[in-house]
């Protein structure tokens, strides 16, 4: 089956072109200038941006991956890919080693049918003082050992663990990851500046959402955010909600990073989609007011309710990013990140045919994943 969609402003890594392409069996065959060769579907001059790619999300729509109940995870799948995001890591939060094997062998039949592209562990193998949203009782000294059986019950799908690498057989975790093929995390982490570049030495590559939960910028002691945005080597996480980070930290990190090593995380939550209310991350209670989620006891914040398609038009409203590279932070740096550029991430000839269609105000006009509507403009 073959479809034209015509009158476009693709959105490509090298900018804006008015023009059109073609989808045939869900992959992308042509990409064209000007008018189409042929009838197509008019998306009347709206732009086209390649399907959203988040690394690090928890839940939505009452669905909580951590749960790994696969028909509610199947609901939060669905509810993000109605905002655009087509290519999505559910992300685990610290629980017992059981429970989250548990967890993660559920997800993996989602993985395994291609609703998933992976696993993601964080927790339980962080530090007690940057814990967050984590149940401190059930947090572990990293283990090579421990971890190797927690790759098992994924079944192949682990795709990111986060480790605070200060911790005792932080370092030797990290290897054993970046060894096995996954992606070694630096975060929720009380590392000073040369401990966390002991860290990427050993072969972590991403910073689970800077600037949270790990120590902050400081002209005397750095601490892990100047050393995780300096490193050419690692990729950082930001959550533009405009709860978690500042927007001036947010422009400060992409001017240091610039789109090719910053990508945009959701660390959305099962309340995403829904109103303010109580609702579970883990084992631990959340309640959300004004759309912010925050842990019952204590107050820290706990995850979000943020889809990407807020993430990316913040990110051109508020931080100033060009479509191009709203689109590459938003897309196609998170999918170089899971290895999967091949396919997802750009608008480009024989690349899977995941595309959001969005209105004049940058709102989700349509969305499609490989080739099929999921919302049609």
């Amino acid at each position: 089956m073959s479809l034209t969609l015509a009158d476009a402003r693709i959105v490509t890594t090298d900018g804006i072109h008015d023009g059109w392409l073609t989808i045939e069996d869900g992959r992308i065959t042509h990409v064209g200038r000007g008018s189409a060769p042929r009838p197509g579907h008019s998306l009347g001059g709206r732009h086209v941006v390649p399907g959203f790619v988040d690394v690090h999300n928890h839940g939505g729509a009452g669905g909580s991956f951590p749960a790994g109940d696969p028909g509610t995870a199947r609901d939060a799948i669905a509810l993000h890919e109605r905002h655009g995001t087509t290519t999505m890591v559910a992300s685990l939060v610290t629980d017992t080693l059981d429970g989250l094997a548990r967890a993660a062998s559920a997800l993996a039949e989602l993985c395994e049918d291609g609703l998933l592209a992976g696993i993601h562990f964080e927790g339980p193998y962080i530090a007690r003082s940057r814990c967050g949203a984590h149940d401190p009782s059930l947090l572990r000294d990293p283990s090579a050992q421990e971890l190797a059986g927690l790759f098992k019950a994924a079944r192949g799908h682990a795709r990111m663990v986060t480790i605070a690498g200060e911790l005792p057989g932080g370092l030797d975790a990290i290897r054993m990851t970046a060894g096995e093929g996954v992606i070694a995390a630096v975060g929720h982490s009380d590392a000073d500046y040369d401990q966390t570049l002991q860290a990427v030495e050993a072969g972590a590559t991403v910073a689970t959402h800077l600037y949270n939960a790990m120590p902050p910028l400081g002209h005397r002691a750095p601490g892990p955010v100047a050393a995780l945005l300096e490193d050419e080597r690692v990729t950082v996480e930001l959550i533009n909600d405009g709860v978690h980070v500042h927007p001036a930290m947010l422009r400060l990190a992409y001017e240091v990073a610039g789109p090719g090593r910053t990508m945009l995380v959701t660390d959305a939550m099962s309340a995403t989609g829904l109103g303010d209310g109580e609702y579970v991350l883990g084992p631990m209670r959340v309640r959300v007011e004004d759309g912010v989620a925050r842990l019952v006891e204590g107050g820290s914040i706990a995850g979000s309710t943020l889809t990407m398609d807020v993430a990316f038009r913040r990110s051109v409203r508020e931080l100033g990013l060009s479509l191009p590279d709203a689109a590459q932070v938003a897309s196609l740096t998170p999918a170089r990140v899971l290895g999967l550029a091949d396919r997802v991430g750009s608008i480009d000839v024989g690349k899977d045919a995941d595309l959001v269609v969005l209105s004049d105000d940058l709102e989700v006009a349509g969305v499609m994943r490989r080739g099929a509507w999921i919302t049609e403009p």
